[in-house]
């Protein structure tokens, strides 16, 4: 062991050095070399790094933690047809815990198939879940949309349909999330471009309300990369990381089978985040298909604080074998996972636990 994080310590120093030349314009393409990003021996315990599944048969996990240091976990189910809740106490809770229907599919209609990817938030002391949904009559024709609560406890209280989510463009999209930097508050999806010419990219405009976005948007990446580019041109399922002067933005790429990935984007915290050229991409996938670890296709993830108030994990699916049983929305086995995350030391996230030459995670 002292072994391995002497090796850890000496490739951690070379970050800095290098981080740099990993970044690139957003929307530029890249024929960089692959930098492994190794981990900090830090931050990692056993008790953060998952081998097993943490829930089964969930994809798009998305964990927030309550005022009151309690979780919510709110993830896709495999048959693509509700929505429904955890609550916990604390973070392994949640695997116990029993879900809660709240919301089913309509019939007919735009939002009666491909129920994809809700993401709970508390805006100005209000609930609110984002999902995708489409017609069974015009598959793939994907748009969000938004449930309310009227009530303070997400378990108990009556989730009222608000509607689409009001956007500039009519087009397929999905996978909205919300932030805030400076009191105010930002959506960033996955869309269409107008030309059609990729299945999605990102964009992100103000929030005008938690129903509408201003219609000033802005891409602030495109599937360009070759990582991003395998079997669906796909940028999609933002989460967001503000943290140390910065804005941190995953996102994941390329068809969900074991070629999904994690990229990494990311803003000074008092840019212009409406500008796309105040948007920086690292050139490679920070977080992908690892087969000596039986992790296959990681992807859509979200970030929570632990009880420590400190350690920022990531949720995150992933498949533990390669070959589909049937077709990526058919083969139902993309598990929950999560892991902490680990910081460089000019305050960058790390998401591998593993080292560059294959050692096994550190715990």
């Amino acid at each position: 062991m002292d072994n391995i994080i002497s090796k850890t310590n000496a490739k951690f120093g070379l970050l800095s050095a290098f981080i740099t030349s990993m970044l690139l314009p957003v929307c530029a393409a890249s024929s960089s070399p692959v930098l492994a990003l190794p981990a900090s021996q830090t931050s990692v315990t056993s008790s953060a790094v998952q081998d097993a599944p943490f829930i089964e048969r969930r994809a798009d996990p998305w964990v927030i933690k309550d005022d009151d240091g309690s979780y919510y976990f709110i993830a896709s189910v495999p048959e693509f047809d509700r929505i429904e809740l955890r609550h916990a106490a604390n973070i392994q809770g949640l695997s116990q815990a029993i879900p809660k229907i709240i919301w089913r599919k309509h019939t007919s209609g735009p939002m009666s198939i491909d129920i994809w990817a809700p993401e709970l938030h508390k805006i100005d002391g209000r609930w609110y879940i984002y999902y995708a949904a489409s017609d069974k009559d015009r598959r793939f024709h994907n748009r969000m949309f938004v449930l309310g609560l009227e009530g303070d406890n997400p378990m108990k209280g009556d989730w009222q349909e608000l509607g689409r989510l009001k956007t500039a463009r009519d087009g397929f999209s999905l996978d909205a999330t919300h932030f805030s930097v400076g009191g105010q508050g930002y959506f960033i999806w996955a869309q269409q471009d107008d030309a059609k010419s990729y299945n999605t990219g990102l964009v992100i405009a103000k929030m005008l309300s938690p129903t509408a976005a201003s219609p000033q948007e802005a891409i602030i990446s495109e599937p360009l990369l070759d990582w991003e580019r395998q079997g669906f041109k796909v940028n999609e399922g933002a989460a967001v990381l503000v943290k140390n002067g910065k804005v941190f933005v995953t996102y994941s790429a390329s068809a969900t089978d074991d070629r999904y990935a994690m990229g990494l984007l990311w803003a000074e915290q008092d840019a212009d985040l409406l500008d796309p050229k105040n948007w920086h991409k690292v050139s490679e996938p920070v977080f992908s298909t690892e087969p000596t670890l039986n992790r296959f296709g990681p992807g859509h993830n979200s970030f929570v604080l632990a009880e420590d108030g400190q350690t920022e994990l990531m949720f995150y699916h992933a498949r533990n074998y390669l070959e589909l049983q049937g077709t990526p929305l058919t083969d139902g086995n993309r598990h929950t996972y999560y892991r902490a995350i680990s910081w460089t030391e000019n305050g960058f996230p790390v998401f591998h636990n593993e080292l560059a030459d294959n050692v096994v995670d550190i715990k």
